[in-house]
């Protein structure tokens, strides 16, 4: 045992806080009561990957030398791991209990294009793990200023029409498979020279994994780090209690397939603050599945997300398409989306609906929006790349699991350029948007005013002015 390592068994019983940021300003009045969240807690030893036989040139794996530290650092009782200034190739990393990864400045965490390292096999299952994970642990904090970045470029099909010339031969170049039509390409036979690890290109598509999937874990902290590049999601907690998401950015190609930015799903007690997003699907994303007897939490709940700015997505904010578990007491408030294809969105279908209850959502100021400033879908269909298209069949069972946007309040929402301002459909027969109040809010578009059917969508509008792009109100 080194002497650094001797020193760090002295420090076993100090802990310091990772979240050392005063986060009860966030909690002041609200619209609705909202459970806070806490510190999370990481005792204050330190290795550094050198010392545990990291190398930092972006050719040597330390795999084993991020496990090394990790586990080192568990006998001490936790403690952070620092990834100094280098590249760091790596396969997957797991974090356990009371481990802070933290990623210095200029430090950049790279992921390996070796698809086998990720290879998980039970039984006749094959499924490719997360780049970092974690599974029923508590008091993980990933912090820095540093990179992650998945390499999301080996894993992701792109689409055609998605590409300029130019970017599409850059695809080309790195190996891959067209399919017959030309519209897609996966990143099937590289010219990396890795082996592919599945049958054929769309199924290993299928194998697809989150840069960061944290699942069951309790008292999470994401700070300052800017996370890029996912396979698929970029960070992604589930079934999990008591995150903190702080001044991270996260980012990818605005036309990277499925590669949402800051998703929660099924998580309680959340704080989603003061980030940058810009990816190539949602933005900041809540989703919530049927619940499941293998896991304690359902549905999201107690949220506050405040300060963000999300430039390229599908959507800024956005619930679903999957809301079974339900969603409630959410506040949304002073964040911008410059630039996303829409700007609250909420979507869900047939099969995958729940209730909606005590979302407050306002001061949120919006330019560039593609599509629509506000919609609610209730016919969402998520379909993987390279889907024939064809419509689903929904049983008697489906219906059960309708989608039931309620209880949703909109306000001060300003929105400079979108081609569409309100759009709002439900399911004939069934209350799916009900219970909506949009006030004071100024949206200029330049196609449509708003596509509300009256049938299947019941919103209150008090002083909310749409306007046609260039127009004056007299």
């Amino acid at each position: 045992m080194t002497k650094n390592l001797l020193f760090l068994s002295s420090l076993l019983c100090i802990v310091l806080s990772a979240g050392a940021t005063d986060y009860e300003t966030y909690y002041k009045d609200l619209p609705t009561q909202v459970k806070p969240i806490e510190d999370v807690q990481i005792p204050t030893n330190e290795i550094n990957l050198k010392d545990v036989g990291g190398v930092g040139d972006g050719v040597t794996l330390c795999t084993e030398a991020f496990e090394k530290g990790i586990t080192q650092l568990s006998q001490y009782g936790g403690g952070r791991l620092i990834v100094p200034q280098g590249v760091w190739l790596t396969g997957p990393i797991t974090l356990r209990s009371n481990i802070e990864l933290h990623v210095e400045r200029n430090a950049i965490i790279i992921f390996s294009p070796d698809k086998r390292l990720y290879l998980e096999q039970k039984g006749t299952t094959k499924r490719a793990l997360p780049c970092i994970r974690a599974s029923k642990q508590e008091n993980i904090a990933i912090t820095g200023n540093g990179i992650i970045d998945g390499n999301g470029q080996q894993w992701r099909p792109v689409k055609r029409l998605k590409m300029s010339n130019t970017e599409w031969e850059h695809y080309l170049d790195m190996g891959g498979q067209v399919t017959e039509k030309g519209d897609l390409w996966y990143p099937w036979q590289m010219q990396n020279s890795y082996p592919d690890i599945a049958d054929d290109a769309k199924k290993q598509e299928g194998m697809r994994n989150d840069l960061i999937r944290l699942t069951d874990c309790k008292n999470l902290l994401f700070e300052g780090v800017t996370i890029q590049n996912a396979p698929r999601f970029h960070l992604h907690p589930c079934y999990c209690e008591n995150i903190i998401i702080d001044g991270v950015t996260v980012r990818s190609e605005w036309n990277a397939q499925n590669a949402d930015g800051i998703d929660l799903s099924d998580c309680h007690q959340a704080l989603i603050v003061n980030n940058t997003v810009s990816v190539g699907d949602d933005g900041v994303c809540l989703k919530s599945n049927k619940p499941s007897k293998n896991y304690s939490i359902a549905g999201c709940e107690d949220m506050v997300v405040m300060n963000n700015t999300v430039n390229h997505a599908h959507g800024g904010f956005v619930l679903g398409s999957e809301i079974a578990g339900g969603i409630r007491r959410i506040v949304v408030r002073n964040n911008t989306f410059s630039g996303t294809d829409v700007g609250l969105r909420f979507k869900s279908g047939l099969g995958r609906g729940g209730k909606t209850e005590a979302l407050y959502i306002s001061d949120i100021m919006m330019n560039d929006i593609a599509g629509e400033a506000i919609v609610f879908q209730c016919d969402y269909v998520n379909r993987q790349a390279g889907d024939n298209g064809a419509s689903p069949v929904f049983t008697v069972a489906d219906r059960q699991w309708a989608p039931q946007f309620q209880d949703i309040h909109i306000s001060r929402v300003v929105c400079h350029n979108c081609k569409t301002a309100i759009k709002a459909k439900g399911i004939k027969g069934l209350e799916c948007v009900k219970n909506i109040d949009i006030s004071n809010c100024t949206i200029v578009y330049h196609k449509n005013e708003q596509q509300i059917d009256q049938e299947t969508a019941q919103l209150l509008m008090t002083n909310v002015k749409l306007l046609r792009l260039g127009s004056r109100e007299q």
